[in-house]
């Protein structure tokens, strides 16, 4: 019996461990002092989400604040999983 209650434990843990879930990568560009920050939502595992979210670090990108456009690659981008 206790067997059977051990790996229906690790069962329902395992289960948990690779949950879907909806997951917030944010991502912040600096640029002149000013701090933009984006948030996105995915739904997927924690391990999927953070590799996903991993993969924008240090990437260009083009801002437009206030109807000016900064040049492409002016700000870096960091992101992690919030």
């Amino acid at each position: 019996m206790k067997k059977i209650t051990l790996l229906a434990a690790v069962v329902v843990a395992i289960s948990f461990a690779s949950c879907r879930k909806d997951r917030t990568c944010e991502c912040t560009d600096t640029s002149g002092g000013v701090t933009y920050v984006t948030t996105t939502k995915v739904k997927s595992t924690k391990k999927d989400a953070t590799s996903w979210c991993d993969a924008a670090n240090g990437s260009k990108s083009t801002t437009t604040a206030n109807g000016v456009t900064l040049p492409n690659g002016s700000t870096t981008q960091t992101c992690k999983i919030k």
